[in-house]
């Protein structure tokens, strides 16, 4: 409501604002752990979307909600497409309906879903994992998710993958 009463300007900055946030948060070299529990909504699914990984309490629900109060969840599409796909996000971003967690699961929203008391726990464990890892190798992997998820198997990807082990292979970590 507040940014109805925004100069055009004062939106734009705004927007961009929470758009570097939405950014930075998923282009981390560090690995993010959405933690997630209750009604999440608009933003909150962007949140989620922009984390490397994603674990949700069975009482969560999820609702991409912009459209009922006539905006577009714009900034946060980049990262709600990739995590449930252009097909769920037409379905989702149009009707803006709530879905439960089994549904967020199902769609590749959340990877794991928990008892609330086994929540914190399970990210307990899952911190484990990454911490366990190399993180070298961690930001290595980060980067390499998205060029390879957009490449043709072609010789150009079979030779930028070639590259990127053998530079890693010849670190101290």
């Amino acid at each position: 409501k507040k940014s109805a009463r925004f100069t055009p300007e004062q939106n734009l900055q705004a927007a961009q604002e929470s758009a570097c946030m939405f950014h930075t948060l998923y282009s981390l070299k560090k690995p993010t752990i959405a933690c997630v529990h209750g009604a999440v909504r608009g933003g909150g699914v962007g949140l989620v979307s922009a984390c490397d990984i994603a674990i949700a309490s069975l009482d969560s629900t999820f609702r991409l909600s912009e459209v009922k109060i006539g905006i577009i969840p714009a900034m946060i599409s980049p990262y709600v497409i990739r995590a449930i796909g252009e097909r769920q996000a037409h379905r989702y971003m149009i009707s803006g309906e709530e879905f439960d967690v089994a549904e967020a699961f199902r769609i590749g929203l959340v990877h794991d879903i928990v008892e609330r008391e086994a929540l914190l726990p399970r990210v307990g464990r899952m911190l484990a994992h990454v911490y366990s890892s190399g993180p070298n190798a961690v930001a290595a992997i980060k980067q390499l998710i998205p060029i390879s998820a957009r490449a043709r198997i072609d010789r150009e990807i079979v030779d930028e993958t070639a590259r990127r082990i053998a530079e890693i292979r010849g670190t101290p970590e």
